[in-house]
């Protein structure tokens, strides 16, 4: 069954702010380093979650265009498809994967709306930040779980709350917390920031939409981390500094539910 695309005037303008952002080079639209493909899965899996070998593996990078995420994990063995819902971030992996000899597909998609797929498509979804930029996240995770196997991994990564809260430039005694945590609508604008993008809209979604609403699709939680960006010696206002006070981002790893015949029994083993 096709289902209506979701997409609202928060998608269109965030295809817009991110082909700008290629333009104009921002960080997050550089393609991964000559450096990173000598060992291009232990770059891309530093905890281990993915066994260390990904061979084969029909694997989808939701919302991860700009020449990094998918031709690393194509370079580690496995078949790979790039979403974005940027044409701009989309040419950057085409570009990437000429020049470096890769096969990786790229598809033109919202992470809320993938009809394109068929259910169980994917062995494995890899999701680096990005569902900051769609105003609900139910779509996103009702969506992975109907393309990824069951027992097929997902590996998520998203913007804390906590971080979307709190100011951009320190206070007395660190960093205040100037946003409400329960919102609605998108963020205001902000400049100057290392923590958010220029240009783009986003949107606060607190640990019960995050992790409750990821259960809820009907994935398993196996392990959580917050990846250390700070440093308590950064100088004052810098994103280390600023990521001492407030941990930016946290990264999970969830595994969707198999079917489970009568009787049969599921223990979980914890990492």
């Amino acid at each position: 069954m096709n289902r209506p695309d979701p997409q609202t005037p928060a998608h269109h303008h965030n295809r817009r702010a991110w082909d700008a952002l290629v333009r104009e080079n921002q960080r997050f639209t550089r393609p991964a380093p000559d450096e990173d493909f000598l060992d291009p899965l232990a770059k891309m899996d530093g905890v281990g979650w993915l066994g260390g070998d990904i061979r084969g593996q029909n694997v989808l990078c939701l919302a991860s265009g700009g020449g990094k995420h998918g031709a690393l994990y194509a370079a580690a063995g496995a078949r790979v498809t790039v979403v974005d819902i940027s044409p701009a971030m989309l040419e950057l992996d085409r570009q990437v994967a000429a020049e470096r000899k890769l096969d990786v597909r790229t598809v033109e998609a919202s992470m809320d709306h993938m009809p394109m797929f068929a259910d169980g498509e994917f062995d494995l979804v890899v999701h680096p930040v990005s569902t900051c930029y769609v105003p609900k996240i139910a779509p996103v995770y009702q969506e992975v779980a109907r393309v990824v196997r069951d027992a097929g991994l997902y590996i998520s990564q998203h913007k804390q709350p906590g971080s979307l809260q709190a100011d951009v430039t320190p206070a007395r005694r660190g960093y205040e917390l100037v946003e409400p945590y329960f919102r609605e609508g998108p963020l205001p604008a902000v400049v100057g920031s290392q923590h958010r993008e220029e240009g783009t809209l986003e949107f606060l979604h607190r640990w019960d939409e995050l992790l409750g609403l990821m259960c809820r699709a009907g994935f398993v939680i196996e392990d959580l981390v917050e990846p250390k960006h700070g440093r308590a010696d950064a100088a004052v206002g810098s994103f280390a500094h600023r990521s001492h006070f407030v941990p930016p981002y946290v990264r999970v790893k969830a595994r969707k539910r198999g079917s489970v015949s009568p009787g049969r029994r599921i223990q979980l083993i914890a990492p």
